[in-house]
């Protein structure tokens, strides 16, 4: 028997489940507009990629036309006109403690609604703050999207609490690599910069878009390399990135105020690639 929240009950998978137990669990996250999965080969290969460093074992039948095919299935039975977030959940099946019994995995797919089909660029202010209680430790397994995520629910807990909309992460050399719920960009000038991967950043989608995109654009330059905080006030503008909204410019840090002129530029050729990609 287990005991639920004062209630005994049955055991269930429930109780098993690695993801719950140990946060041994990957995600990934997509949007899906008018039955169109934005950017979906780069998510794919993302996801098998984090699959291969956790030393998940992936099924024969785990192919990208298999997994959109599940995909569009859970969908099925929605609006066709709508755009969707669609969440994908990996973990290791049941047994063992921190050495598990098997490397097999199991899945769920699960989505909600969205508003905007499109990636629109918000003009209400944004305000962002530094979260200084804890690091994240720069390396490998700090660039994947698994499910041991407390750093980013404190900081989302400490930016409710200050009225911030978002805050923006540190790691242990105090270096800024990325905000709470995605990837961070600066601009200064013709100069384009982002932290790089082996400071801890997440491998986002959006974030290798527009990489490509900005790679492109003969006015400017783009750097990967590390952020220290000292750079934000000094920045024209600052903007976050992911999958979901695309780009999200920053309209103050502390004193300083941002503009969204170079936001504005990408976020047009960002919905071209998301529309023939």
């Amino acid at each position: 028997m287990l005991n639920l929240n004062g209630k005994l009950i049955s055991s269930s998978e429930i109780s098993e489940n690695r993801g719950l137990l140990y946060a041994d669990a990957l995600f990934e996250t997509i949007k899906v507009s008018a039955g169109k999965l934005f950017f979906w080969e780069d998510h794919y290969f993302r996801l098998m990629a984090s699959m291969r460093i956790l030393r998940m074992e992936i099924p024969m039948n785990f192919t990208m036309e298999y997994l959109e095919e599940q995909i569009q299935k859970t969908l099925q039975e929605t609006d066709k006109s709508q755009a969707y977030r669609v969440k994908i959940l990996i973990w290791r099946k049941s047994g063992g403690k921190y050495r598990p019994h098997t490397n097999d995995i199991e899945y769920l797919i699960s989505y909600e609604k969205l508003e905007n089909p499109f990636y629109t660029l918000s003009d209400r202010p944004y305000t962002v703050e530094l979260f200084k209680d804890y690091y994240v430790n720069s390396g490998l397994l700090s660039t994947l999207k698994s499910t041991s995520k407390t750093i980013n629910v404190l900081g989302s807990i400490f930016a409710k609490e200050n009225d911030f909309d978002n805050c923006l992460l540190l790691n242990e050399n105090k270096q800024v690599i990325e905000a709470l719920n995605g990837n961070l960009f600066l601009v200064s000038g013709y100069k384009i910069k982002t932290p790089p991967l082996s400071d801890g950043c997440l491998n986002g989608i959006i974030r290798k878009q527009l990489i490509a995109i900005i790679g492109q654009l003969p006015d400017y330059i783009l750097e990967e390399a590390s952020v220290s905080p000292f750079e934000l006030q000094k920045a024209d503008e600052l903007f976050i990135t992911n999958t979901i909204v695309g780009i999200q410019p920053v309209t103050k840090y502390r004193k300083k105020e941002f503009v969204n002129l170079v936001a504005k530029d990408l976020l047009a050729k960002l919905n071209v690639k998301a529309r023939l990609g």
